[in-house]
């Protein structure tokens, strides 16, 4: 008796399931994509919402805090602030978290950006390696850390900064130990503390 040879039939995937199935796949993929971009949206709008009431009222209780455990100025901290990061909307800022422009060295989380320096009386722009940050708040930490430790190569080197008397012999004492290249630094810290009366936060 004769075998019957019985052929295998491929199986045919249904159109409507195979345009279903890229549906859902493109559907989820622009939701991821909606969701990134809302939540950078966020995040910008954040940085750009604060008014200066609201920026100092940001970060004056950390400020507070910092005078407390290592000694330095909250007007100090502020001031800097308010003069390196236009009031957190520079791009160092608002989008790295580092409110004083401190440089990064070795293997520190960086970012190169322009920026300006005072060399042989006139403004140049150069690249510079800067620190980024997780927070406003680490910043601020970092920021006290460099008058506390000083550097590698002159550990006392912001020591007048931390036992200045007043935020004028400390704004002094951060141009006097090259801060900043600026030749006119201090007086603009202290124009910064008195237009604004950041000094009402350097009380114990």
């Amino acid at each position: 008796m004769p075998v019957r040879k019985y052929k295998k039939r491929k199986r045919k995937l249904s159109l409507p399931y195979v345009f279903a199935g890229l549906l859902l796949v493109g559907l989820a993929f622009v939701f991821s994509i909606h969701t990134l971009s809302e939540n950078s949206i966020e995040q910008a709008a954040t940085n750009e919402q604060y008014t200066h009431e609201e920026f100092v009222a940001h970060l004056a209780p950390h400020a507070k805090e910092l005078q407390q455990g290592y000694g330095i100025l909250p007007s100090i901290i502020l001031g800097q602030a308010i003069l390196e990061s236009n009031w957190g909307q520079s791009s160092l800022a608002s989008q790295y978290n580092n409110l004083f422009g401190i440089k990064a060295y070795g293997n520190q989380p960086k970012i190169t950006l322009e920026t300006q320096e005072y060399v042989n009386e006139a403004w140049v722009t150069i690249q510079g390696d800067f620190r980024v940050y997780d927070s406003w708040e680490a910043s601020m930490d970092d920021h006290t850390l460099l008058f506390v430790n000083g550097t590698s190569w002159n550990p006392g080197l912001y020591e007048k900064v931390l036992t200045a008397g007043n935020y004028q012999e400390a704004a002094q004492a951060l141009q006097d130990a090259g801060y900043a290249t600026d030749p006119t630094y201090a007086q603009k810290i202290i124009n910064v503390i008195e237009t604004y009366n950041l000094s009402q936060y350097d009380q114990p």
